[in-house]
């Protein structure tokens, strides 16, 4: 499968605002964006042009697909799939990535960053109800129990990891259980519960045109 495997601070300058796609250094100042607050590229202090409408609903999807780790054909197939349910596919679309395997490991705290949480997936640290699940794009369930698993307790990192989940908020559409490092979906998150910076009626558009 491709995957992007260059600077991630690349992406979070192209978009002019921090993704938080390197966990704790995100909030450090070594943080690209915070030395360098202009696109990537030889052109990129340069670029004063006023945006147009289509560029404004590439980046927002470009945003979009760089904050959840999602290639370009499979974000097109939760759009396609956001269309065909019933409600706004704005809400449909940001619903279907909140309810990625992986993300919601980032939400509960047991990563840092979601391409920390990714690679727990992929790796077989993580379990759904009990069973091992080694799929990232994985979409939870209300109901289903997500824990990490009780053989890679002892890995170096997830001690670390646990020590910090005390501290750790989780969305409202979650519940975090510390002692046994489990977290329950309670609910499908609605739009108010994803709070990430998307104007997801302008990917609506994009894909309208």
């Amino acid at each position: 499968m491709a995957k992007y495997t260059d600077s991630v601070c690349r992406l979070c300058r192209r978009e002019g605002q921090k993704l938080f796609l390197k966990g704790d250094r995100c909030f450090t100042n070594k943080c690209a964006i915070d030395r360098r607050p202009y696109p990537p590229g030889m052109h990129g202090q340069s670029r004063g042009k006023k945006p147009t409408e289509f560029s404004l609903q590439l980046r927002e999807k470009q945003k979009a697909r760089r904050i959840y780790g999602v290639l370009e054909k499979q974000f097109r197939g939760y759009f396609t799939k956001a269309a065909r349910q019933q409600g706004m596919t704005g809400e449909n679309l940001l619903r279907l990535l909140e309810s990625r395997l992986d993300n919601v490991v980032y939400r509960l705290g047991f990563a840092s960053s979601r391409p920390e949480s990714r690679q727990l997936v992929t790796h077989g640290h993580i379990t759904v109800n009990g069973k091992r699940v080694d799929i990232a794009s994985y979409l939870v369930s209300v109901g289903e129990v997500i824990s990490i698993k009780e053989s890679s307790r002892k890995n170096n990192r997830i001690k670390e990891m646990a020590e910090t989940l005390k501290d750790r908020a989780v969305p409202a559409w979650l519940s975090l259980d510390v002692n046994n490092l489990a977290g329950t979906v309670i609910n499908l998150p609605s739009r108010d519960d994803i709070q990430i910076p998307i104007e997801e009626h302008l990917i609506v558009e994009k894909y309208s045109r």
